[in-house]
């Protein structure tokens, strides 16, 4: 059973635990993964509220790698994100959802290029624990599949056994680990006894 306590507050996703990828196939025979090296991201869950939880990711689309450089430009240039224009994806929940221990149903809004769509992504909580230097850390999994071209990603070469080269579904991949903000310690309140340094001595 997830521990609510541990749970509710606001999570910073590290980015270098955290991998948010993609994988399609190429040439109807293979598949072809990548992810974006520069992701950013917040989640602020609230248990009690669940209307009041939220998250919101940002992926650097200049930062796509899928291990081959000449690829990579291709899938920076106007066929596919046209980085120039529209340097980010960005991903903001308009509901979250706790549909079964450590499963949630995530929904909002995805932005690539200048297309937004809803969708809805499907997380599971892996597990916390408390990391090599004191802090808490979250892990969630998940993946959605989603047709390239509701999203203006429609470059594509035919093949002559009538197929094509990369396929208009994909799938998105998340591996994420977040950890939990430290609330900011409170000032202590001055002691009502102790002597008013601003009033002038006698």
């Amino acid at each position: 059973m997830i521990d609510h306590d541990e749970v509710n507050g606001d999570w910073e996703f590290d980015p270098a635990h955290t991998r948010i990828g993609f994988s399609a196939k190429h040439a109807m025979v293979t598949t072809v993964r990548g992810a974006f090296n520069n992701v950013t991201g917040h989640l602020h869950v609230d248990t009690e509220h669940p209307e009041n939880s939220w998250a919101k990711v940002t992926m650097d689309v200049t930062s796509v790698d899928t291990r081959n450089a000449q690829r990579d430009e291709h899938l920076r240039s106007s066929d596919f994100f046209e980085a120039d224009k529209w340097p980010e994806i960005t991903f903001v929940s308009t509901h979250i959802e706790e549909v079964d221990d450590r499963a949630f149903s995530v929904t909002g809004e995805l932005t690539i290029r200048d297309v937004t769509r809803q969708v809805m992504i499907p997380l599971a909580l892996t597990g916390i624990e408390t990391g090599a230097y004191g802090e808490l850390r979250a892990g969630f999994e998940g993946s959605r599949r989603l047709n390239r071209r509701d999203f203006g990603l429609e470059w594509n070469t035919p093949l002559d056994s009538g197929g094509v080269l990369v396929s208009e579904k994909i799938t998105l991949e998340f591996e994420i680990s977040a950890v939990k903000s430290v609330p900011a310690e409170e000032p202590d309140e001055p002691d009502d006894d102790s002597p008013d340094s601003s009033e002038d001595d006698d």
